[in-house]
């Protein structure tokens, strides 16, 4: 090697060293200027009212399920599932002086359609039996908006296995699709980056990216009435509620019971163990 392509590469190596270095104090040589500031940096609120329109008028009963830390605004009761601290919630509960109830949204201890609004906002994806809780949902509101974080979010972040979360949920035409999570998905992407860019005090143009997509890192779900939901377990087992396998018709029609509790059906031996590794030829 010549004395020019030495130095070339140690030019190089000394260089990838000190980026390396710099990235690793959390130093990004395009951050120059403060972030900007961004709706939904405090309160999910802020961006979801961006993309849905509340319409809750005065005198409503509305009941925020699993609001946490980050409650409402206008709920008139609150609830969580407990007091303390919890791998489930990332920062302290807040109670602002509301009505408060301890419940689990699995079991709602509540009148069949007593609510007139049920917000459920970063909740279902955390809990074991997401049909049964979507049934507790329906039984006792008459409407209200669900959201949780797209698998997207879950995945560059990295959140699924820090907090707890055991599904990936999708919403399409009127259903809700919850996804059980492998040990792998849970990992996400392995790396704090993205989470370090996006809360980052400096700006970076990929904090202009995510919170100007906030409607893809979310899954954000209106309902009325009732809605219909499905859960994939990794087990393969596959659980519905409000669908009819056969004819597409609601389960739901007649006051069938199995339709109301939801339906499970048996797994399929076929399907691939999403925690294994298949050759790719």
């Amino acid at each position: 090697m010549s004395v020019t392509g030495l130095k070339k590469r140690i030019r190089r190596a000394v260089g990838d060293w000190i980026i390396r270095k710099l990235h690793e104090f959390d130093y990004d040589l395009i951050k120059r200027k403060p972030r900007l500031s961004y709706p939904g940096e405090q309160r999910r609120f802020d961006y979801q009212r961006l993309h849905h329109v509340f319409d809750i008028p005065p005198g409503m009963v509305v009941l925020d399920v699993g609001g946490g830390h980050d409650p409402f605004p206008y709920a008139t009761i609150l609830s969580d599932f407990c007091l303390g601290d919890t791998s489930h919630r990332a920062r302290p509960l807040v109670r602002d002086g509301r009505a408060f109830v301890v419940m689990d949204v699995q079991s709602i201890a509540m009148a069949d359609k007593s609510v007139d609004f049920i917000y459920c906002s970063h909740t279902l994806e955390h809990v074991d039996d997401p049909v049964k809780a979507c049934s507790e949902i329906m039984r006792v509101g008459k409407r209200g908006y669900i959201e949780t974080p797209a698998f997207l979010s879950d995945c560059l972040f990295a959140w699924a296995g820090r907090t707890s979360h055991k599904w990936h949920v999708t919403g399409i035409n009127g259903a809700l699709a919850f996804f059980e999570y492998s040990e792998r998905q849970k990992e996400g992407i392995r790396s704090e980056i993205w989470e370090k860019i996006i809360a980052s005090q400096y700006h970076h143009p990929l904090q202009d990216v995510y919170y100007a997509n906030l409607d893809l890192f979310n899954t954000m779900f209106s309902w009325k009435d009732r809605f219909q939901c499905v859960a994939f377990r990794l087990d393969g087992s596959i659980q519905t509620l409000g669908i009819d396998q056969g004819a597409g018709r609601d389960s739901h029609a007649g006051g069938n019971a199995a339709g109301r509790e939801g339906r499970t059906m048996t797994r399929n031996p076929a399907l691939p163990d999403p925690d294994r590794a298949y050759p790719l030829f």
